[in-house]
């Protein structure tokens, strides 16, 4: 037991660890601006809980299970696909969105799992194929697998993770070492894709929140509103902050979702420029023993998840953080570790559980 434990990387658990507790900090901030309801943070505390001890739990688990035992990853990945349908039909709307599935006062999204699965299914994949990745066949029989998944989660419609999931093949093809050429291909089919669906897929509201992007000038106190005032709290934040509770637009509502989408513009008001800098040097570092990690092991299978989960999280740092600064349009992508959300917390905690047997094992 004492060897297990010792050959952890404590360093990277301690990052995310840490980057959880700016996370609660900013909920449990941004709560008291809510009449006292802090019902968000203590749930937030007991899934991080949760996920720390199922991080533990799961590095028992021995990695090669996933990646000689097809049918335990079909298995888990047809459960994925039944979720992910049956929200279509049983789960209530929240903000008009079919995401959840509720348990209580407990929200479930099968998507945050889902993502965990799929980076499995491609490292096994390409981990078998690396040899043949020059067939382009290989490409697009991978493809299948993010379809299905991307396609469902799009209809609920949350169209932010369904291009999560595009962005995570895309990134796994990359790094598994997809030609030139081929990306290309890919990239002019995405362009279509994009074409096709703005014109027969994209709702409305979707529409509207790219062109209020593109123009920001279009209907500022509607579709452009969370934007701009994330923005300004941004700038209000100085250097230090305004403190704890004491940021006007995060307090006051003028922030729309202030422990979600926009905890980047909440941290940055009320801890100011000095906190984003330590957020983002931890998030640096987190990423710099991913990739130590991953270049420490010694099978592709190990290699490819460990940069598939690093893929999911640069994704929507980058994502997340591009929104609140108004570089890129809101799609809803959450702060990982960061924003509220049991799901996604669990998910990245049992990701880490996993790349801890994979260092352990190596």
């Amino acid at each position: 037991m004492f060897n297990h434990f010792k050959k952890f990387d404590w360093s990277l658990i301690a990052s995310a660890v840490i980057i959880s507790g700016m996370g609660l900090l900013s909920i449990y901030s941004s709560s008291m601006g809510k009449g006292g309801d802090f019902l968000n943070f203590k749930k937030q505390v007991i899934f991080l809980g949760i996920g720390i001890l199922s991080m533990i739990v799961i590095s028992f688990f021995d990695y090669r299970n996933f990646k000689e035992n097809s049918y335990l990853v079909l298995v888990l990945y047809s459960l994925c696909l039944l979720a992910l349908g049956g929200l279509l039909l049983f789960a209530d709307p929240i903000r008009g969105v079919r995401s959840w599935y509720k348990i209580g006062s407990i929200s479930i999204s099968p998507v945050e799992f889902t993502k965990v699965i799929l980076i499995i299914i491609l490292a096994k994949y390409f981990s078998a194929r690396h040899i043949e990745m020059y067939r382009f066949y290989h490409i697009i029989l991978s493809g299948f697998y993010v379809i299905l998944p991307a396609f469902l989660v799009y209809l609920q419609p949350d169209l932010g993770s369904a291009i999560v999931l595009i962005l995570l093949w895309a990134g796994i093809l990359i790094v598994s070492g997809i030609r030139l050429k081929h990306f290309l291909i890919l990239g002019f089919c995405g362009i279509l894709l994009f074409c096709f669906s703005w014109s027969f897929l994209l709702k409305d509201y979707q529409k509207e929140r790219i062109i209020s992007f593109v123009t920001p000038e279009y209907e500022p106190l509607d579709i452009g509103w969370s934007q701009k005032q994330a923005k300004i709290a941004i700038g209000n934040g100085g250097i230090l902050g305004k403190g704890i509770a004491n940021g006007s637009q995060t307090q006051y509502g003028f922030l729309t979702e202030p422990q979600t989408d926009f905890i980047f513009s909440a941290i940055a008001e009320e801890f100011g420029f000095l906190a984003i800098v330590i957020l983002s040097f931890l998030f640096l570092f987190f990423f710099w023993r991913l990739i130590r990690i991953a270049l420490y092991v010694n099978n592709n299978f190990s290699r490819l998840f460990i940069f598939g989960v690093g893929i999911i999280i640069v994704a929507h740092f980058f994502i997340n953080i591009g929104s609140n600064i108004g570089f890129l349009p809101v799609i809803g992508i959450p702060l990982p570790f960061v924003s509220y959300g049991g799901s996604s917390l669990l998910a990245l905690f049992i990701s880490l559980g996993v790349i801890q047997n994979m260092k352990i094992n190596s």
